[in-house]
This record gives structure tokens, sequence and C-alpha cells, in this order.
């Protein structure tokens, strides 16, 4: 047997004081700060700064944070409270718009709070709370079963390529692409993980490489344009990555960097396994084409890590946050309800009527 996982808890709520708890990912490894949040002004910057980073993390702290925000409402009526409710909703909706879970975790709480019609303010109040609860014990065991899903296709001893971070920070706990090298880890698995450093901002570097550390797992960084390289050595037998949406077909996206990977592993025949709880999957996308894709600020990529600035002055950069990894790149896609392999469009949509 392997040795017990360390689990990092990166979102948590402390109703008694009103506040949001967050790790915040930004100063990741050389501190380990936990943000007290509770201003929504805060809680935005929180998502949209990426101190709060990973989709399942994101919904979490979505859920948690418009509950906050609805419980400092002093309305007394149902509709009123709504009224409030909604100005938090949509104002915590414009922090990302390309990860689908926040939306997820909005909209469900929309739907909770629609179902306490009727009902007073502080039972509509508590209700709104419970259900951000459930959204984090649900991904909780929603990380565990993709996990488990995921380490029937992985041999022990592999070689294993990660890109970006989805891990334990990223989500309640296990994480999805790193859910089976920790199970694994249980088990004396002994995989070896190669992390992508993920620029421009190395959330395989700060994230992954320090988390999978703290865990024990035998991790070795490289560059991103170093996956070529370790493939064509022989070092990797299967490539795990996350993502933030999955279109219809199966095309997905995921971290700046993800399609170059898939591409590679087409070339090396290795399997390209995309790890995706179901809440990312958004049926009425129906491709790539239709998703939005965040562009960021020059500075992340000419001086945001360096002492003096990398790049000429006024320099333009693209700086995209994401890219698009089309479907006949991936060998599957693994959810917590199965392993939907193509054609996507048709194995996606029955992942929502399946029970483990």
């Amino acid at each position: 047997m392997g040795n017990p996982v360390e689990v990092i808890q990166s979102v948590k709520l402390d109703d008694e004081n009103s506040t949001l708890i967050l790790l915040d990912q930004t100063v990741l490894p050389n501190e380990t700060v936990f943000l007290e949040l509770k201003e929504m002004e805060d809680v935005w910057d929180a998502i949209y700064q990426l101190k709060v980073r990973g989709a399942p993390a994101i919904g979490i702290a979505a859920g948690y944070g418009v509950y906050l925000g609805t419980k400092k409402s002093t309305a007394d009526t149902y509709e009123e409270l709504y009224s409030d409710f909604l100005k938090v909703k949509e104002y915590l909706a414009s922090s990302r718009p390309t990860a689908v879970n926040l939306f997820w975790a909005l909209n469900r709480m929309d739907n909770r709070f629609k179902k306490e019609v009727g009902k007073s303010v502080p039972e509509v109040k508590a209700a709104l709370k419970e259900e951000a609860e459930l959204i984090r014990a649900e991904d909780e065991k929603i990380c565990e079963s993709i996990g488990q899903y995921a380490l029937s296709l992985l041999e022990p001893g592999w070689g294993i390529l990660t890109h970006c971070n989805a891990g334990t920070i990223a989500t309640a706990k296990y994480g999805t692409a790193l859910a089976p090298i920790y199970l694994g880890q249980e088990k004396g698995y002994d995989f070896k993980v190669y992390a992508d450093e993920t620029r421009p901002l190395l959330q395989g570097a700060r994230l992954t490489a320090w988390e999978l550390q703290q865990a024990g797992v035998d991790v070795t960084l490289i560059c991103d344009n170093m996956a070529s390289i370790v493939m064509k050595e022989g070092k990797i037998q299967a490539v795990l990555v996350g993502c933030d949406r999955v279109a219809e077909n199966g095309d997905t996206a995921n971290k700046i960097g993800t399609s170059g990977v898939a591409i590679l592993a087409k070339h090396y025949n290795i399997p390209f396994y995309v790890c995706a709880p179901l809440s990312t999957v958004d049926l009425e996308c129906k491709t790539g084409d239709d998703i939005h894709i965040e562009l960021r600020q020059s500075e992340e990529i000419t001086s945001k890590w360096y002492e003096k600035p990398m790049a000429p002055k006024e320099v333009k950069t693209y700086n995209p946050c994401f890219d698009v990894t089309d479907h006949s790149l991936i060998t599957g896609i693994i959810t917590e309800n199965g392993i939907a392999y193509a054609p996507f469009n048709e194995s996606l949509p029955k992942m929502f009527k399946s029970t483990k």
C-alpha cells in the first residue's frame, strides 16, 4: 500500500463570521495564505485574479459567495430578497466568462431559491446555505468517482503527463485529473508524474508540482516545450488533463497549451484523457467554436514573474487563457458516471443518465 493523501481544502465557509475562506493560489508555492473575504467585490476579484481557480473550486466559491451576498440582504419579503440575490448572482457571473462551473453553480443556487417560494426570508437564506454546502460535498464524491474510473485505465509504474492544475486545491478533494494519481498513491501504484509548468501563469510549476510534492508523489517539473521529448523518450504512457468546458461534440476548453499536448500525444500514440465532471459538460454548446476564449493582460507574459521585464517595452502580446482541444485528439472523457468515447455527441448525453 502507498501513503495517505494530504488533503488541502482550498474553499471553506465560515458562516458564523459571514466569511468565505480561500487558499490564495497566486502566492503558491512560496506562501500558504488563506484569504478571509466578506465583501462581494473581494470574492469577484478572487475569482477573476485566479486566487481561486479550477472549475469545481470556482463553482464552490460561487455557491458560497452568492449565499453570503444574499445573507447580507435586509429584505423583508421573498420577492425583495430575490431581487437582491439576482444582483449578487449577475455580479459574480461577470468575473470569468469561460468557466461553465461558475454559471452552473450560480444557476443551481437560483433554482434552489425558486423552489423556496412562499418561505420566509430566514428560511430561504438557510436553504441557500444548504445548497452551497451540497455543491461542495457532491464535488468531493464526484472527484473520487472520476479518479476511480481514470485509475481503471492506468497501470502501476506508468509515467503520466499533466498540464495546468486539476488537483485537490482546484476542487473539494482529490481533484479531477490528479484524482487517479492520489488514489494510485494510496494503493502503491508508484506513478511517475511529469508536470508541465503551464505558461504564462505557471499553474503546473506553482500548484501541481507543489501539491503533488506535498503528497509524496514522484513528480518531475518540465517546461511546456519539453513535452515532446519526454514522450519521444518513452517516459509518458498517458496524459491526464482537466477542463473548463466540454462541448456536445467532445471539443474541450482547457488551459492554454492543452491542445498542443493533445497533438503531441496523438503523434506519439499516447492516450489523452480529459477528466471532466458533468457540471463542465455543456450540451447546449455544439462545438468548441462556440466557446468564448478569455483574453488576459499582457503583463502575465512580459513581466509578472520577473524582477525586470523580459520583453521589449510596449510590445504587442496575445494572451488567450484557454485553447480548445479538438474531439478527434481525445481518447476518452472521464466523468463521474463513466468514460465517454467517440462519437461524443452520442456518449456524453448518456453520461447524464448513468449512475455508478
